[in-house]
């Protein structure tokens, strides 16, 4: 009995685990580069060929740089003695850059009836073609409310004429199908 008392009051013991290393984001620099033998590339971009990787540490913090390891597949790799603070800031302006560029394709929805009335219809196509020409997809949503569902083909002939009438600047990307009370079409931009 003493044993099992005596036990529950040990403190818990937990094995030491080592916090995991810190991944470094980006190219290895300076003394973080284990290859004995590197190709060297100094700051003028002259190169010097395959060069001790001591002695190309030793260069780099000469000139007040550092050594950074551009291609590190290459073998021996290549590294390049320059200010690894601009290189990474530059790095960053270009990510930055890159992103801006980018365009988002959203999907626009525009709402018809079956029973639209034309100028209603041409306001429609107009805002359609304006979404085109920004890069955007769109949804046609066509809804039937109450008895209109026992016509269906009106809606049907509606979508076919927003069809005939896109093909110049948009493409189907699915054709128009039911969902419930609403037939829907996707179309794409050329």
């Amino acid at each position: 009995m003493s044993f099992l008392h005596n036990f529950g009051e040990l403190p818990i013991r937990r094995p030491n685990r080592a916090p995991p290393a810190a991944t470094k984001d980006g190219p290895r620099t300076n003394d973080e580069i284990r290859n004995a033998q590197i190709q060297l590339i100094d700051q003028t971009g002259l190169n010097h060929g395959t060069v001790e990787t001591v002695v190309a540490v030793k260069m780099a913090l000469e000139a007040g740089m550092d050594l950074v390891e551009i291609s590190p597949n290459n073998n021996p790799p290549v590294c390049k003695i320059m200010d690894y603070g601009k290189f990474k800031y530059s790095a960053q302006k270009k990510a930055a850059e890159a992103r801006k560029k980018q365009k988002v394709v959203e999907v626009k929805e525009i709402k018809l009836r079956p029973m639209i009335d034309d100028h209603d219809y041409q306001v429609k196509m107009r805002s359609m073609e304006r979404f085109f020409e920004e890069g955007d997809k769109v949804k046609v949503t066509l809804r039937f409310r109450g008895r209109e569902m026992a016509h269906q083909e009106l809606g049907t002939r509606l979508l076919n004429r927003v069809k005939d009438d896109t093909t110049k600047m948009a493409k189907i990307e699915s054709e128009p199908r039911m969902e419930g009370r609403q037939m829907v079409m996707i179309l794409t931009p050329r």
